[in-house]
């Protein structure tokens, strides 16, 4: 079992920043891959960005759709169990709850998600 807490939420003007972090407790040894969705009102859960591969020093590979690269940027923490989101030049529509999501062997577990608000 893998447990993740989100946090860093909350409101922020446009074009504003915010730093989400995800850390995983149980048994992190098992988790191969981290990372962030979002679900906007009336709107599907989407990938927002992944690590894969994260218990290794090289060779991870990143995800990052087009609809927030190079405005989002992913990283891990020194721990293997950390992971960050880096938001940048937010924008109204990147209003959403944002999830923190882990992949460990068979499974997929998921945090209880963060509310990120961009408005003026």
């Amino acid at each position: 079992q893998v447990q993740l807490v989100e946090s860093g939420g909350g409101l922020v003007q446009p074009g504003g920043s915010l730093r989400l972090s995800c850390v995983a407790s149980g048994s992190i040894f098992s988790i191969n891959a981290m990372g962030w969705y979002r679900q906007a009102p009336g709107k599907e859960r989407e990938l927002v960005a992944m690590i894969h591969g994260i218990t290794t020093n090289y060779g991870s590979t990143i995800n990052i759709p087009d609809s927030v690269k190079g405005r989002f940027t992913i990283s891990r923490g020194n721990a293997r169990n950390l992971v960050y989101l880096q938001m940048n030049s937010l924008k109204p529509e990147d209003t959403a709850v944002y999830y923190c999501k882990a992949y460990a062997g068979r499974y997929d577990y998921w945090g209880q998600g963060t509310q990120v608000t961009v408005s003026s």
